[in-house]
């Protein structure tokens, strides 16, 4: 149980929305806890699959046909880095939200205060997860799995020496920070690949930087899904939640002002 268990937390357990609104909902927790509710630890899936563009990754190094007819959604995150491609069965997603006066300042330490319920999750699924080790260099930088790797927010296998498993993006606000990331349960590297324009990378050079979970362990979906909600909520000594009817309102208004807009998909220019 982390210091934050004397405050007013829900769980959020795992929701299967299309990314855009997955994004809004993140921002929506934020304003929640900003304005005195509780704080949202929650679990969520990508439908149907989607690429979410770096905040600063250029619109031509996705492959745009690509997404359209394999029925792929792509978006844009508040967070930097490059994009990740979210598979609707082989990626898991979490966020947390909490007002910023409740964190360290400094943005390694809050990485490290928020991450170890993704580190409990791994392992309660018998992964041996720990953050990497030492730096790595980039491989392929459109890609976010790809990036070189940092030890204040990357998780790999075998006790920080292995191959990327999750990686961790905060978005700080004046009143709010809202950690998220992806954990990869399937990794699937053709199909991550395939979203980017020209990717000089083979599927087997992916598979030597990034693992899945079922690259490691005989454990299902659900399996580590219930892992990574568990963790959340001991972690946070979280009550059972939901949205409420005017937080999902919200939060459409939001994604379509931001996440579904071309203005902020593809030229950036819609309002942070």
């Amino acid at each position: 149980m982390s210091d934050h268990a004397d405050r007013e937390w829900r769980l959020i357990r795992e929701e299967s929305r299309p990314g855009p609104l997955q994004m809004a909902l993140d921002e929506v927790a934020a304003e929640t806890a900003a304005a005195g509710g509780p704080r949202t630890v929650r679990v969520y899936r990508w439908d149907p699959s989607c690429l979410s563009m770096g905040y600063g990754q250029a619109v031509d190094t996705v492959d745009w046909e690509h997404c359209e007819a394999a029925g792929v959604d792509v978006t844009r995150r508040q967070t930097g880095g490059g994009g990740i491609y979210h598979d609707n069965e082989g990626d898991i997603a979490y966020s947390i939200a909490a007002p910023a006066d409740e964190l360290p300042g400094e943005l390694i330490e809050s990485y490290h205060e928020l991450c170890p319920p993704i580190l409990d999750a791994f392992a309660r699924l018998g992964v041996d997860a720990d953050f990497v080790d030492e730096e790595r260099p980039p491989i392929y930088q459109p890609a976010c799995y790809l990036r070189g790797l940092h030890p204040a927010h990357d998780v790999v296998s075998d006790g920080g020496a292995g191959r990327k498993l999750a990686g961790n993006a905060q978005y700080r606000r004046k009143d709010a920070v809202i950690q998220h990331g992806s954990i990869t349960y399937d990794a699937r590297p053709e199909a991550h690949l395939a979203v980017f324009s020209d990717p000089d990378v083979t599927p087997a050079a992916f598979s030597e930087r990034v693992a899945g979970i079922t690259d490691l362990v005989d454990a299902s979906r659900a399996e580590a899904v219930d892992a990574v909600e568990t963790a959340l909520q001991e972690w946070a000594d979280a009550d059972e939640g939901e949205w409420t009817a005017d937080e999902l309102a919200r939060a459409e208004e939001i994604a379509d002002a931001k996440y579904r807009s071309e203005a902020w998909v593809r030229e950036r220019d819609a309002e942070r």
